[in-house]
């Protein structure tokens, strides 16, 4: 299920020592579940309310999870990804899996689950279809979806590890850091595809600085205030992506599985911003996806470095060459909420 629904975290979880490996493949299929919901075009903002809502009673409820599955199943339209079809189907599974885990585990994932299934309902219900408000808006969106899952794979690797565990306090801000910059290159790729679909998640104040009205989005394809805009994001995320690699760093040395999990993530989040700023005039995110080849790059080059911090930092300093430049702007709270017990933004 998880090399149908995603071809990268297929590539990258099989990393992870293989404890975790199991945990974080379970991680992902439940965060899937709840993007599944979140892109389905069918379902209205409150249908997606109403399933974000029993897929959390299914979680905490294992004899929850087949009529969930059955409801959600029968809403989904043939615009969803068969894979992803495949995945609510086998609900119940995943969540017999997830309740197999210790209860320090399964409780991390079950912050995650309940913020982001909370977060995106919040947003299904505000309307993204011409765009968010302004950076802070989009920052907010970005934990919601991605940030909370930083900030439970830090809770995982810090499960694992007591040397982990000893840099929690510093691994924490930069994890909510680290998914923003995987999100906003994610948003950047698949814009158009995402505005096809009736969403976008790119923020109007930046856009309406340069001169482009993002709800004449199609319109604006190759005007030159959209192609500002998104070098604008373009730094952003960068700056992003180097918190990535700063959390990448405090990953002990021995742990290469986690290592290599985290900077693979990065690299290939890089090769990407690479390839859009070098074709601003795109119209389909199939135009600045990375190649195997590259890909095949990203593996081999972190490979010969991954014991060597410094040639680690330059090797991404050399990969984000020419990229525009700006400071991550991750929201505070979010950040202050990363130690939260009860898991709520």
């Amino acid at each position: 299920m998880l090399e149908g629904v995603s071809r990268t975290f297929a590539l990258t979880i099989p990393q992870l020592p293989p404890d975790l490996c199991r945990v974080v493949s379970n991680a992902y299929l439940l965060c899937r579940i709840v993007d599944t919901i979140e892109d389905e075009p069918e379902v209205s903002a409150d249908g997606k309310e109403y399933f974000c809502r029993q897929f959390l009673r299914a979680f905490d409820d294992a004899g929850c999870a087949e009529s969930f599955a059955l409801q959600l199943g029968a809403a989904l339209s043939t615009r969803t990804l068969l894979a992803e079809h495949e995945l609510i189907r086998n609900v119940p599974r995943v969540i017999s899996i997830t309740q197999s885990f210790s209860v320090p585990r399964r409780e991390a994932l079950r912050q995650c689950v309940r913020t982001m299934a909370r977060g995106m309902a919040d947003f299904q219900l505000n309307g993204a279809k011409h765009g968010l408000k302004n950076m802070e808006e989009l920052d907010r969106y970005c934990y919601f979806v991605a940030g909370v899952v930083g900030q439970m794979l830090t809770r995982l690797f810090c499960l694992h590890s007591e040397r982990i565990a000893e840099r929690r306090e510093a691994l924490m801000p930069l994890a909510v850091s680290f998914g923003q910059g995987l999100q906003m290159t994610n948003i950047l790729k698949d814009v158009w595809e995402d505005y096809e679909a009736g969403a976008c998640w790119l923020p109007r104040e930046i856009f309406a600085a340069e001169g482009c009205d993002l709800a004449e989005l199609p319109a604006a394809r190759n005007r030159r205030g959209f192609e500002r805009g998104v070098r604008r994001l373009i730094g952003i995320s960068q700056g992003h992506l180097r918190n990535a690699v700063a959390y990448s760093l405090l990953i002990p040395k021995e742990e290469t599985g986690i290592r290599k999990f985290c900077l693979w993530a990065v690299g290939l989040a890089v090769l990407t911003l690479r390839k859009i700023n070098h074709h601003l005039d795109y119209t389909d995110g199939n135009q600045v996806k990375i190649s195997r080849l590259s890909v095949k790059g990203t593996i081999l080059a972190t490979g010969l470095t991954l014991q060597n911090d410094g040639l680690l930092t330059l090797l991404f300093s050399l990969a984000a060459r020419g990229l525009p430049s700006a400071p991550a702007t991750t929201l505070q709270s979010a950040v202050a909420a990363s130690d939260s017990t009860n898991g709520t933004y």
